[in-house]
């Protein structure tokens, strides 16, 4: 939503734009006013005037086209640079997805989302939180040497996370952890030694970063999700295997975040209740499973 400003406020907001998208075309006050039949004079006022009017729509226009920019956001209609086009070419696209957190793709995500809240459910258990012998154990059968690739990337991304100020919201399948502790279904054959100190990382992870951090468990028996990360308003990343399906038009996000909320109404375990049941899968780990 665009926060409604007075006259003044939006003229200067359209100096500061307009300055802006000029550095980032790289193209000279001299070349703009070419562009858009003008004289280069109409350009360095539209820059230097400190008055509250705003110039006419074609100029306005015509500016946006020649910068490949929006003109709702030079008039602060919008906090979206891209024009019409780019938005709608952008709107959803589909983008090569590594098995691991190899793929430097998703941490420019969450980089251009830096301050923003992140929502996130993970496809197992989120790699960032994860020990370095569960990601080896993990990533070695298919990724091989790479492995170790893995492990500093979620040092990296959890390095980030102490320094982006970003909350981040993780909602996860209640039985994704069961399984874990249990060592069936997909952690069939896991070590007990390694359940424990996973289950002790997770612990140490959400002690350290919560309220920042919050994890919530729902039951996929009544309520489910394909993996996904929405990064604030900007964007959400449906993962379907070798892609992420990306969306970035603010209808869908919207709707991604919707359902993402609805997860954490409908949440078993909750934030504060998640240390409490991290200890309980601790201690199934030690009554059973399979031998260390």
């Amino acid at each position: 939503m665009i926060e409604k400003i007075d006259k003044r406020m939006r003229a200067a907001q359209f100096r500061t734009r307009l300055a802006q998208a000029i550095q980032a075309k790289a193209i000279s006050q001299s070349a703009l006013a070419r562009a858009i039949g003008v004289d280069r004079s109409t350009i360095s006022q539209l820059l230097k005037d400190t008055g509250a009017r705003l110039p006419n729509a074609q100029v306005v226009g015509a500016c946006a086209s020649a910068l490949d920019v929006s003109s709702d956001w030079l008039l602060s209609l919008s906090d979206r640079p891209e024009n019409a086009a780019s938005l709608l070419a952008n709107s959803m696209v589909l983008t090569p997805a590594a098995r691991a957190l190899v793929d430097e793709q998703i941490f420019s995500w969450h980089q251009e989302a830096a301050g923003y809240k992140i929502r996130h459910v993970p496809a197992s258990l989120p790699d960032m939180l994860k020990t370095n012998e569960m990601l080896e154990w993990e990533y070695t059968p298919h990724l091989g040497r790479s492995a170790q690739q893995a492990i500093q990337a979620s040092q990296d991304r959890l390095n980030w996370m102490r320094a982006a100020r970003s909350d981040y919201e993780i909602a996860c399948p209640l039985h994704e952890l069961e399984s874990f502790a249990s060592a069936s279904g997909y952690y069939s054959g896991l070590p007990r030694s390694l359940r424990h100190q996973q289950l002790d990382r997770l612990q140490a992870l959400y002690t350290q970063f919560y309220p920042r951090l919050r994890f919530y468990l729902f039951d996929a028996r009544r309520v489910y999700s394909a993996p996904l990360t929405i990064f604030g308003p900007l964007m959400a990343a449906v993962y379907v295997g070798h892609n992420y399906l990306v969306f970035r038009d603010s209808q869908r996000v919207t709707a991604f975040t919707e359902h993402f909320d609805n997860l954490v109404r409908a949440a078993d375990i909750g934030a504060r209740a998640f240390p409490d049941k991290l200890a309980a899968l601790r201690a199934l780990v030690h009554r059973g499973g399979p031998p260390a």
